[in-house]
């Protein structure tokens, strides 16, 4: 087969290790890691420009590097070419090999912030939640001087309140790091923000399979021509629905 990856550059490092390990030819394209702060709907909205680039037969499917994260990938369509993606809530899903691992240790683990290779090499700044665009890296003084003394100190509270729900930050090591420097960069991180810190073993199955088309046992969805993604609020995580087409 001929393949066309679309994929968050988070996942560069574990993207490629499963490219190069597919017996099929995988052309492949990272988006940007901030697509994820513009909201599902605008990410969704890039991302479908970047799928319907992709010229009418010149792959037999388009692979999505992603989970379904915050939505990015709700309503993205399939025009002329099959898309298949994992069933995972986001990429930390991905990084732990399935929704249903990460699930377990999400309930198991309350106040838990996640890190990897992809989220300290591509930079510090994309947050699990959207904290850049909400306001969430300015100072307290950045704040007062902005809005004003009252306005600027109740701003700082609320965009700051996320600090108080961790309690961990959790590192998935994949295997594919070249030494221990982004181990211990999450380590000071943890360190600095007074978190516990805890290493755990990553996995790259889910990578490798989508690459290799490997798309069976329920852990990958199909999107064939005519289709869209919809979220489904539920252990599949995301599934189809037929495209109305508005007769006039």
């Amino acid at each position: 087969m001929k393949l066309r990856l679309i994929s968050c550059e988070v996942l560069f490092r574990e993207m490629c290790d499963a490219v190069a390990r597919s017996p099929h030819q995988v052309d492949v394209e990272f988006l940007p890691k901030g697509w994820h702060d513009l909201g599902g709907k605008k990410m969704a909205a890039l991302i479908q420009e970047r799928i319907d680039a992709v010229p009418h037969g010149a792959c037999d499917a388009i692979l999505l590097g992603y989970g379904l994260c915050g939505n990015g990938l709700d309503g993205i369509e399939a025009r002329h070419t099959m898309l298949v993606l994992p069933r995972a809530h986001d990429c930390i899903a991905l990084l732990m090999g399935g929704r249903r691992r990460y699930q377990e240790f999400f309930e198991e683990n309350p106040g838990t912030y996640y890190r990897s290779t992809g989220w300290l090499e591509r930079g510090r700044g994309l947050r699990q939640l959207t904290h850049a665009t909400a306001g969430l890296e300015a100072s307290l003084d950045e704040l007062i001087a902005k809005y004003g003394e009252e306005n600027g100190r109740y701003l700082y509270e609320e965009l700051t309140r996320y600090r108080s729900t961790y309690q961990r930050l959790v590192y998935i090591e994949t295997g594919l790091e070249p030494d221990n420097r982004f181990e211990e960069e999450a380590r000071w991180e943890a360190a600095e923000k007074g978190w516990e810190f805890r290493k755990i073993r990553g996995s790259l199955e889910l990578f490798r399979r989508l690459a290799a088309g490997d798309w069976g046992g329920g852990d990958f969805l199909v999107v064939q021509p005519g289709e869209r993604i919809r979220a489904t609020w539920d252990d599949n995580v995301v599934t189809v629905e037929a495209v109305r087409e508005i007769v006039s």
